[in-house]
């Protein structure tokens, strides 16, 4: 009965071990990779779906409108005219009327997934070929288009993920929250990069693209059958021989203020859809939480307790590669208790993913598929 539990527990153990130094390799990796000067600046579409105020939106759409680029403009569009978000718009549009913007009303979408339908009508509305599709809670610096724009003068590239440093509410969970994607998260994406000799995905706050790699892939009316719309972009790129990425500027997700319950709802839902977009992917993530695995390990095998420090150790140091090198987070650094805690809760998370097929997403139930596409539970 001892080895039934010490072989695969002692296996697990060791496998976060080896997860947590590839992912200090791949974030030197990561780094060693810049863009190049900008030659020539191409004009630049911004796409913004609104849905409400946001936590700090105003904040956040300012500094899309003080971009420091020569040619870009900002297409905004939510469900309702009546929305407080493109109200907003207008105030800042008077602000900056130097910065050419344009506003939609896109009115009940026909299919499940209404982000992907607001940017649909305005992909089709925008001047240029290079689009930036940016949620509505990212806060940026001036120079982010100089960035992305020095990438895409690869014309191999057709996706650009941007890497995204969370910025929590005042409540607990998102803390919390904030904490696993601004280490376990992202460490995770980098040594996914690393192993599968590049990116074949794509998250959704912030992604540059093409707009005629967008088409070849089958265009909106294809990515709108899938929950992470933004996760099948990047892999049907990859899949077409586009050149996909994870750009070199790192963006601001504010994620806001939750109380337990929305945070938990919110968390879930990521677990059930990554769980059917990635299936081999999600159980390795087991890996990616190297603390409960060594506190199970040592409460077990009292004997083993060396090994939950050797883990403790380890894990922060893979967890300061990306926190800090990469994404420049202070939350992680001042308060790196945080990881482990997180860690604990993540890996809960982790095991309910693999349980029911139903999601709540604004209010709404939806049913999710095998294949990772879902569709309206009607009631």
């Amino acid at each position: 009965m001892f080895w039934l539990l010490a072989v695969p527990l002692g296996c697990l153990l060791v496998g976060s071990w080896v997860f947590c130094v590839l992912t200090v390799v791949a974030v030197r990796l990561y780094l060693a990779v810049r863009p190049p000067a900008l030659a020539r600046p191409e004009p630049v579409s911004i796409l913004k779906p609104l849905h409400g105020l946001d936590e700090g939106l105003e904040q956040n759409l300012r500094t899309f409108f003080e971009q420091d680029y020569p040619s870009f403009e900002l297409l905004f569009a939510a469900r309702d005219a009546a929305d407080p978000g493109l109200a907003l718009v207008e105030r800042l549009r008077a602000e900056y009327p130097h910065v050419p913007v344009r506003t939609y009303a896109a009115g009940e979408a026909p299919y499940p997934n209404a982000k992907v339908w607001s940017l649909s009508i305005m992909m089709r509305e925008a001047a240029h070929d290079l689009l930036v599709m940016s949620d509505s809670d990212i806060r940026v610096t001036p120079e982010m288009l100089r960035v992305i724009a020095a990438e895409f003068q690869d014309p191999a590239l057709g996706v650009a993920t941007c890497p995204y440093r969370a910025v929590p509410g005042g409540s607990a969970w998102s803390v919390l929250e904030a904490a696993g994607m601004n280490n376990e998260f992202w460490g995770g994406a980098l040594v996914a990069r690393m192993v599968e000799g590049g990116v074949r995905f794509a998250v959704g706050p912030t992604i540059a693209a093409r707009r005629r790699v967008l088409e070849d892939i089958g265009g909106w009316e294809r990515l709108c059958q899938y929950l992470a719309e933004d996760f099948v972009m990047g892999q049907f790129a990859a899949e077409r021989g586009h050149g996909v990425i994870l750009s070199s500027y790192v963006i601001e997700h504010r994620i806001g203020t939750q109380s337990m319950r929305p945070n938990f709802a919110h968390r879930l839902r990521w677990n059930r859809s990554t769980r059917r977009s990635r299936p081999a992917g999600y159980v390795g993530q087991i890996f990616t939480n190297p603390f409960p695995i060594a506190l199970l390990c040592s409460a077990i095998f009292p004997a083993l307790w060396p090994a939950l420090i050797f883990t403790v150790v380890l894990r922060l140091i893979a967890a300061a590669a990306v926190f800090h090198a990469v994404l420049r987070d202070p939350l992680c650094r001042r308060r790196p208790w945080l990881i482990l805690a997180q860690d604990l809760l993540s890996f809960v998370f982790w095991i309910a993913g693999f349980f029911g097929n139903t999601i709540n997403w604004r209010g709404r139930q939806y049913l999710l598929l095998s294949d990772g596409r879902f569709q309206l539970i009607q009631r």
